[in-house]
């Protein structure tokens, strides 16, 4: 019998660990290592942090969805892993710590034959002083979407500040990334629209100036180096596709920013021309930058290994080129196909855990040194696709061998389809609805925009929200594992 622990119980580690446990059935272990005790949709936190939904609309607890599929559930953090076992063993293994089960605080070490990084990131709000902790803390300065817990204090605040808006009091609000470093700009860029959207229901849209403050250094970006969206008979950029959308909302922007401090109701900001300034605000929700959850290596004598697995950032090497090289040299072959740890054959990892070879936006930086750009998301339906992909692999290696053939999921061979809800209503709603392919441009392949065109195209409007709308119940029926739900696609 052969186990593999899945350490992380995200959209990525979910998919790994169940389609794994119906792929392998009973005579293999699974072992899913979580500190959570709920599976949260992610996508929709951005409603929940404007009251359009609540928290239970988007998580559920796990504990009886594993129960039911036979997995073995720990609710703890990893903390540490031993990819060469002790001295005394070579059965490698990882330490973890619990956060629930009754058992908080006590350690224990798990065996496995295959181990799957799916931690997902470390929201690293103390990147920037004054930014908080999403969670409304002393000191605490801003408000932040990535969690269910985070919306729902978010949308405390935000309804704070409608109601003073309705007693006619003029406020300030910005919305954006509050790092120079940030990934993830498409929730912030959901929950502005979705902010003013709510406003104009409530009758308040001229008591509020609405702000917004991103490292792009172009509306549209995305950390995907921006994209073309094919309209028709002509192509347009994503650039002119966001900049409209903000003009006709009337939201002003910033971009090209690095939120190097927060104090309260005002944000100090770098821009890449080297210049610095303030901004106001009675209302804030930025999000943090990305990091690695802080896990530990280390070599059969007990000797810290953490550099030779992990990147600096604290993500896991995989099967990527990561040879420093300029920015113009990079090609969508540096990209990871398999996800395997290239020292250690039986560690993979899937979802914004692996570590991206390099930039997809043009790395940039102020005068001052201050590095200010997007960096790569891999969330969404990508974590999905690798996630699947990393699962079949191991459950191939574990029935055919260590000969067995991996699976690949290139994210600069993958489409992705996104739809960015711009404000939830039944009859009044509106999203865009991209796709885009492939996701890391090839510009060997497509040369001038790097994607295709036929299968990289974009439309905003009411059908795109109700298809969102449609998304959130169908993905929440799939992650319980619901009748069927293997035929939902990734």
């Amino acid at each position: 019998m052969a186990r593999l622990v899945v350490m992380g119980g995200g959209v990525s580690g979910h998919t790994a660990a169940t389609f794994a446990k119906k792929w392998l059935g009973d005579e293999h272990e699974v072992v899913v290592v979580t500190p959570n005790s709920l599976w949260n949709w992610i996508p929709s936190n951005i409603w929940v942090g404007v009251g359009q939904m609540t928290k239970e609309d988007v998580v559920f607890p796990l504990a009886p969805v594993y129960e039911k599929a036979g997995i073995d559930y720990r609710q703890a953090k990893a903390v540490s892993i031993h990819p060469e076992g002790k001295t005394d063993s070579n059965t490698p293994y990882i330490t973890i710590e619990y956060t629930g089960q009754g058992k908080e605080g006590q350690t224990e070490e798990i065996t496995y034959d295959y181990l799957i990084n799916a931690t997902g990131p470390k929201l690293n709000f103390d990147a920037t002083p004054g930014l908080g902790n999403g969670e409304g803390g002393i000191g605490e300065h801003t408000v932040s979407v990535c969690t269910a817990d985070h919306a729902v204090h978010a949308n405390l605040e935000l309804q704070r500040i409608f109601e003073k808006a309705k007693k006619g009091e003029k406020q300030k609000i910005l919305i954006g990334t509050g790092h120079g470093m940030c990934t993830c700009q498409g929730a912030a860029f959901e929950y502005i629209f979705n902010v003013e959207h709510e406003a104009n229901k409530a009758g308040i849209r001229d008591m509020l100036d609405i702000q917004w403050v991103s490292n792009e250094s172009f509306l549209g970006d995305f950390g995907i180096g921006g994209l073309h969206i094919k309209r028709g008979m002509y192509a347009a950029s994503s650039k002119l596709f966001a900049e409209s959308l903000f003009v006709e909302r009337g939201i002003n922007w910033t971009i090209g920013a690095h939120i190097s401090k927060v104090e309260d109701k005002k944000a100090h900001y770098e821009l890449l021309d080297g210049s610095t300034g303030e901004m106001e605000f009675d209302f804030a929700m930025l999000i943090p930058p990305f990091a690695g959850v802080g896990l530990k290596a280390y070599d059969k004598a007990g000797e810290d290994m953490t550099d030779k697995i992990f990147a600096p950032n604290g993500f896991l090497k995989v099967d990527a080129d990561y040879t420093p090289k300029p920015y113009e040299e990079w090609k969508a072959s540096d990209w990871p196909r398999t996800y395997q740890n290239p020292t250690y054959k039986n560690i993979f990892a899937c979802g914004i855990a692996f570590a991206p070879p390099h930039l997809i936006s043009k790395p940039m930086s102020s005068p001052n040194g201050t590095p200010i750009n997007p960096t790569p998301p891999r969330t969404g339906m990508p974590s999905g696709i690798i996630g699947k992909a990393v699962a079949h692999s191991i459950c191939d290696l574990i029935k055919e061998g260590e000969n067995a053939h991996l699976h690949e999921a290139s994210m600069a061979e993958m489409g992705a389809a996104c739809v960015a809800s711009a404000g939830k209503g039944l009859t009044d709603g509106t999203a865009a609805a991209l796709t885009v392919y492939p996701v890391v441009p090839d510009f060997e392949k497509y040369p001038g925009i790097g994607r295709d065109l036929d299968y990289t195209f974009g439309e905003i409007g009411l059908a795109g929200h109700w298809i969102k709308h449609i998304l959130h119940h169908m993905f929440l029926y799939k992650a319980k594992l619901k009748p069927g739900w293997t035929l939902i696609p990734e």
